[in-house]
């Protein structure tokens, strides 16, 4: 099972912080703007074993579209963890919208 997140679900989850969102898209990807307060874990290098601890909060998936976002959910759902979520707009919807960008690593 895969839960499709919507932007305002994001942005609400983020502001709350009960989520960690990780961008699976590549480093420059990245490195050219992301989603603030998530972080980089890019599915060309993509281990379940290697997700940074969330702290209590749930991990989401993201990526430029929520073609790659849902391949990360499969391949940690593979490795027998609970993880079902991701942004299905992804980057390019939120920077459509015209939302908040960050710049930094």
């Amino acid at each position: 099972m895969i839960v499709d997140l919507e932007r305002e679900d994001i942005k609400a989850r983020l502001a709350e912080g009960s989520i960690l969102l990780v961008d699976v898209r590549e480093p420059h990807e990245f490195a050219s703007g992301h989603i603030p307060g998530s972080v980089s874990m890019p599915l060309s290098t993509f281990h379940p074993a290697d997700l940074p601890d969330a702290d209590g909060r749930d991990i989401v998936f993201s990526c430029a579209a929520g073609v790659r976002s849902r391949h990360a959910i499969l391949m940690a759902q593979a490795a027998g963890l609970p993880l079902d979520a991701h942004y299905v707009g992804g980057f390019k919807d939120w920077a459509m919208a015209g939302e908040d960008i960050a710049f930094e690593d």
